[in-house]
């Protein structure tokens, strides 16, 4: 298991998470898994076995019970507070009112308030925001989260399922107003769905933000299942193309086959590859689930099999970035390097 910092900061994380939307299992987050505290437990005693620091959950999985579970499990396997990264998420509908989700500053600080209890500890080491509110400024949210971290409540803050605009926006008012800033973005990122690479990606490498991924699997497509077997067949999220999504497929058989190694280990070596990632997000219903996904932190991709892969799942140009790179020919250079006239 490698380390890597978590955006800009001090702290390291495990290149792989323990997501925990499969634990609970109530209402709208039910066909995830359901699993129970008796369940959940050798869940996070394995992922901290292999080397795992890092567990991402969120106040809306399971209206609070995920957490609870989490922070239970925690405690449960033995795990020393300080030796684990928590994290968590707020914006989801958690009451009745009209109040009650969002990313105001009366949800966010009430929310973080009942997550610090649920979860058993005293601060939660990232707390992220998990969607974009079109009726609250960005601003107040900002300074809101800042409160959280002046407070001790929350150690560094982060965003999830942003654009690159958004998130570049409150990256400036977080500068000028000298507020906490967002360290990390979770955002949706498989060889089945790479669209983050448009925008996303390039923008965290000028922020030096850190790439938190979820749904690595593309919600089990990537198993090799397809969308009739396993959780697809409930719910097929996040969406793919299927004609890109089949040649991918095609493209990971016989590299799977030559390393003897399974379709979800392809993937996720792919991934902990890619110099944008910082941590991929696995979630898991069953143990040994889990065990094959941790396995893929000793796969070794070779350059063939990353070229074919890559390939396999490109995307197809799109404006501007196709004429960008037309007019950019001969004025990418790196440091101290001189330009070549043609």
């Amino acid at each position: 298991m490698r380390y890597n910092r978590l955006g800009r900061t001090g702290l390291f994380v495990s290149e792989l998470c323990l997501g925990t939307m499969t634990f609970g299992g109530a209402g709208f987050f039910e066909y995830m898994g359901g699993l129970g505290q008796d369940a959940a437990d050798p869940l996070v005693k394995a992922a901290a076995d292999a080397g795992v620091t890092f567990f991402d959950t969120a106040n809306v999985y399971s209206q609070g019970l995920s957490e609870t579970i989490t922070g239970q499990a925690i405690k449960n396997v033995g795990l020393d507070r300080h030796s684990v990264v928590l994290a968590t998420k707020v914006m989801g509908q958690m009451g009745e009112g009209a109040n009650d989700r969002g990313l105001s500053r009366a949800h966010i600080i009430e929310q973080c308030k009942a997550s610090l209890k649920r979860l058993g500890t005293d601060y939660i080491d990232l707390y992220q925001v998990h969607g974009f509110d079109p009726a609250t400024p960005i601003e107040e949210t900002l300074r809101a989260l800042d409160i959280l971290v002046s407070h001790g409540h929350v150690r560094y803050v982060g965003v999830s399922n942003w654009a690159a605009w958004q998130v570049e926006k409150a990256l400036g008012l977080s500068e000028r107003l000298n507020l906490a800033r967002f360290e990390t973005i979770q955002s949706y990122y498989s060889l089945a769905g790479r669209d983050l690479e448009r925008e996303i990606v390039p923008m965290l490498a000028d922020s030096q933000m850190g790439l938190l991924v979820w749904s690595p699997l593309a919600g089990g497509f990537l198993s090799g299942k397809g969308d009739a077997e396993g959780r697809r067949a409930t719910r097929a999220f996040p969406p793919v193309n299927e004609a890109r999504g089949r040649a991918v497929l095609d493209a990971m058989r016989p590299i799977a086959a030559a390393h003897g190694i399974s379709l979800p280990q392809v993937a996720l070596a792919w991934l902990l590859a890619r110099p944008a990632v910082t941590s991929v997000i696995m979630g898991a219903k069953r143990l040994d689930q889990l065990t094959d996904n941790l396995a893929a932190a000793d796969v070794t991709l070779s350059a063939d099999d990353v070229t074919a892969l890559d390939a396999a799942s490109a995307l197809p140009p799109e404006y501007p970035g196709w004429m960008q790179q037309v007019q950019g020919a001969g004025r990418r250079v790196g440091p101290n390097q001189a330009l070549t006239q043609a």
